[in-house]
């Protein structure tokens, strides 16, 4: 492993700590700020940096480790190992990857803000499409399951909303500080590396 390999990794290591943390403090209150995580943006930068299961490795294990924690510290098991439905929050961050690989061969600001929006409404359409068809999703207007039809969908994707909003603002901010300290880290060892290679000329 080259030593810039070997940073990126200690670097993304500290970020996948960060953020299983963030979502184990948020997850006792539900509000639309509980979707204010860095999760998008970790699967972006899996997509745009790494390279084959590396990419999908660190969101989903982030995921999974922090949905552990929840599930049996927080909820203390009373929603079993795993809650209902949670292949469809995976597949939404598994298609978050794909579409930072899609989206992000370079990164400008300008395709970071295309990718925060595209990231959020693929997570949006995806999650909020498995809440109605699993049945369990509520209309919060009547406090009555959704109904199985076209407006019960609808109904389903205008209650999340809020979340996803949120959840785009996040994968945004969280985008630029992560791709921003990678940038400046990568450039920090290109520096040392020519003192080094100058150092050893003379």
């Amino acid at each position: 492993m080259t030593k810039a390999a070997e940073n990126r990794f200690l670097y993304l290591l500290c970020f996948m700590a960060a953020v299983a943390l963030l979502r184990i403090t948020n997850a006792a209150a539900l509000t639309p700020w509980s979707n204010f995580t860095p999760i998008g943006a970790m699967a972006l930068f899996g997509g745009a940096r790494a390279t084959g299961w590396k990419s999908f490795a660190f969101p989903i294990t982030t995921l999974l480790a922090s949905d552990i924690v929840i599930n049996t510290v927080v909820y203390e098991g009373r929603y079993g190992l795993f809650y209902s439905g949670f292949y469809w929050i995976y597949i939404a961050v598994a298609t978050i990857v794909l579409i930072g690989r899609w989206l992000l061969p370079t990164i400008a600001a300008g395709r970071l803000l295309l990718a925060a929006i595209v990231s959020g409404l693929a997570f949006w359409l995806l999650v909020d499409f498995g809440v109605w068809l699993s049945g369990e999703g509520i209309d919060i207007s009547t406090n009555q399951p959704l109904t199985r039809n076209i407006s019960g969908l609808l109904k389903c994707y205008a209650q999340g909303w809020p979340y996803i909003r949120n959840f785009m603002l996040s994968t945004l901010l969280y985008s630029g500080i992560l791709f921003g300290i990678d940038a400046i880290l990568h450039k920090y060892i290109i520096r040392q590396n020519n003192i080094a290679d100058g150092a050893y000329a003379d």
